[in-house]
């Protein structure tokens, strides 16, 4: 029995023993450009948003939700365009 190495590599080296490479497996599976870690998903922006917990009155937050997809963002436009802070791009 041999000593598993202790640089955290792998001493495997048969490929008859390799895992089985799934559809998961490729799913899930890191991607890289060289040796440039590419990341998956949306891309980060410049200027993050703060998540907060703010307590409205239920007619208000009905009207918000009503309002459809974006309300969040919306809201976020008027408190901007209230406070006069100006437009972010």
């Amino acid at each position: 029995m041999s000593e598993k190495p202790q640089n955290g590599e792998s001493d495997w080296v048969d490929p008859d023993d390799a895992p089985e490479l799934t559809a998961d497996y490729f799913d899930h599976a890191d991607w890289y450009n060289g040796e440039t870690l590419i990341r998956r998903g949306r891309p980060r922006l410049e200027v993050t948003k703060q998540q907060v917990t703010v307590r409205l009155d239920a007619d208000v937050l009905t009207a918000l939700r009503g309002s459809g997809e974006g309300w969040q963002s919306r809201m976020n436009a008027a408190l901007r365009d209230w406070l006069k802070l100006g437009s972010k791009s």
